[in-house]
């Protein structure tokens, strides 16, 4: 295209040049070539927009409810809006071609420590992407002039996500004359240029890519190791935590950005979002037991706020005896919220703390089986910087200056345990089971932020102090290193308590590998085979084979869960979100329409299986 030119002309032409002019391709802020440490701060600070996407999937993960996102909540994706899609825009559009350009410009400038970081955050976004969309435009990415755009299939992106996870690893062994001074250093607010620690992510991203593929039939031949031997050499502990620093600020913060999406100062979740009864139940070891001919739940004679019904008799996390040394799980009281103790009276008592109740909510209603499920920052209100009684900046990861987490040493060690306990290797699976708890209780400990006693201004209602001697009780108690009876359930379940909620995409991959625990037969769930236009049909707690113990879908056989899907669902829970609207359904719909087994532009393609869940291959 040519260029187009504006001319001034002044009545004073004699003393200007005629070269001089205004060219409008020239953008000063926006300049044609920028140096590749430039783009690095604004790529990693991208990350937000997998928070801003939980409040989409953490509700279809049982995690949280939602009186705002009620179409995901009830695993329905409708046409026409971007909601869920954060995501795809971060990984096309937000860091898109400015991480294409970080990448290629060190490459050709031999940057290979700032080549290797690039690489090492588009697996990470890539894999992300897949898991939660499907089919993909890859190749066709960042093509220039192409107007529309072919999707690939998950398999070949599932091998091109550890293909750039390797080519990470390589880049940054790499010698590299290059002197950068601060330049990634000030800009990378991961792991402040830490090579090694890089290097490790990028295998993190390896086992969390390999690790969904744990349900396939060649698992044990074709993935298993490949996945033991990343894990090696991915995290070491808690401290290789990958997680976005932020400045928050609050409320003198220069732009509401640097804030966290889920901090009070942003007001994204106010009593709109709210955790589900599911996770009170993991929590505090009340999962109720369900009456299998009729699916009811059976009331207590003598009935207790916290757990009005008989409950079952496995209990995976935890149970009720609270006051027994090992069965208290501390993690409660930092991850639920509750409206107990508003003044923050007695927060390093545990006899105290031992007595706060939690209540969860449904799917679309802050209203659970037993009582009304809190905001995220424990009270019945929504979120408040100011005033006699408010959230402060608010508690533990829904806090202002609180970073996001992508990953963790907690998560690495369950795909760890469960990979060993594919390949019948079970003791190795135990050791690596107890290392992941005892990393979450550190990594959940490091962003308690305990509030004023007697003060109802916002925080943790315990302090790090009490918490960490509760962890050290339970680590040491039955549900740990007493365990007797280890089983897949500890290993899903626990991994699902340390994912919670920041991990709520990893947790519905999981979720989706095991089909939910859906009671079906033959190669892979479908109608008249695990589910009707009106029932899901689920195994139940009793059954040895069943993963998520407690979990039930909306239109289950039980009480409380005899709802039912859109009928666009044709009877199936979700499987995946639909590409983002303002992209794909207004530019590319010819290439969402050849896609297989399901069309893109289905009714129901967010109910189309992806490949990292089928047993075998995807079918024709």
């Amino acid at each position: 295209m040519k260029k187009k030119f504006i001319y001034i002309l002044s009545i004073f032409f004699s003393l200007v040049s005629c070269e001089d002019y205004l060219d409008v391709n020239n953008n000063i802020d926006g300049p044609a070539y920028a140096d590749g440490y430039l783009y690095l701060a604004n790529i990693t600070q991208q990350y937000q927009g997998i928070y801003w996407d939980i409040r989409a999937i953490a509700p279809m993960a049982q995690m949280w409810g939602t009186t705002s996102y009620t179409a995901f909540a009830n695993n329905y994706y409708y046409l026409g809006s971007d909601s869920g899609g954060e995501i795809w825009r971060m990984t096309y559009w937000n860091q898109g071609q400015n991480l294409e350009n970080l990448i290629n410009q060190s490459l050709e400038a031999e940057d290979w420590t700032l080549a290797g970081i690039g690489y090492a955050m588009k697996a990470f976004s890539w894999d992300l992407l897949t898991k939660v969309h499907g089919e993909l435009p890859m190749e066709d990415a960042f093509v220039p002039g192409l107007l529309s755009h072919d999707y690939d299939y998950q398999k070949d992106i599932y091998a091109q996500v550890r293909e750039w996870a390797y080519t990470a690893v390589e880049l940054l062994e790499r010698e590299d004359n290059t002197v950068y001074a601060d330049k990634i250093s000030s800009n990378d607010f991961i792991y402040g240029g830490d090579k090694d620690k890089w290097k490790k992510f990028a295998y993190a991203v390896i086992v969390r890519n390999l690790s969904s593929l744990s349900n396939k039939s060649d698992f044990t031949s074709a993935y298993a190791q490949e996945l033991i031997d990343a894990a090696e050499k991915s995290f070491q502990s808690p401290d290789d935590d990958a997680t976005v620093k932020i400045e928050g600020g609050s409320q003198s913060a220069p732009f509401s950005g640097y804030n966290n999406f889920w901090g009070t100062a942003r007001g994204n979740l106010l009593d709109n979002y709210f955790q589900h009864e599911y996770a009170v139940q993991v929590f505090t070891g009340t999962v109720p037991k369900y009456d299998e001919s009729t699916g009811d739940k059976t009331n207590l004679e003598f009935a207790n706020e916290n757990y009005p019904f008989v409950l079952a008799d496995k209990q995976i996390i935890t149970d009720t005896l609270v006051n027994e040394p090992g069965h208290f799980d501390p993690r409660a009281a930092v991850k639920l919220s509750t409206i107990s103790n508003p003044n923050y009276e007695n927060i390093n008592n545990p006899d105290s703390v031992k007595t706060y109740t939690y209540f969860g909510g449904s799917f679309t209603s802050s209203y659970g089986s037993i009582g009304q499920a809190p905001s995220v920052y424990g009270r019945h209100a929504n979120s408040a910087y100011e005033g006699s009684e408010h959230d402060g900046i608010g508690r533990w990861l829904y806090r202002d200056n609180a970073p996001y987490i992508l990953t963790t040493y907690a998560e690495i060690q369950f795909c760890l345990a469960e990979a060993y306990w594919k390949t019948n290797q079970t003791g190795l699976a135990y050791e690596a089971f107890k290392r992941g708890v005892s990393a979450d209780m550190q990594t959940t400990a490091r962003y308690i932020y305990p509030g004023t006693e007697g003060s109802p201004t916002g925080g943790d209602k315990i302090t790090v102090e009490l918490f960490n001697n509760l962890a050290s009780e339970y680590l040491s108690g039955p549900y740990v290193e007493g365990l007797t009876d280890f089983t897949l359930s500890h290993i899903m379940m626990q991994k699902w308590v340390a994912l919670y909620p920041w991990g709520a995409p990893e947790a519905w991959v999981d979720m989706r590998k095991y089909h939910f625990d859906v009671d079906y037969t033959g190669d892979y769930p479908s109608e008249g085979n695990g589910w009707s236009q009106a029932v899901v049909e689920q195994k139940w707690d009793t059954d040895p084979d069943k993963v998520y113990k407690g979990l039930y879908l909306a239109p289950a056989q039980v009480q409380g869960r005899k709802g039912s899907y859109s009928v666009d669902n044709q009877g199936s829970p979700s499987y995946r979100i639909r590409p983002r609207y303002n992209s794909e359904y207004m530019w590319n719909l010819p290439s969402l329409e050849k896609l297989k087994p399901i069309p893109g532009t289905a009714v129901n393609y967010h109910t189309s299986i992806p490949w990292f869940a089928y047993p075998g291959e995807l079918p024709q």
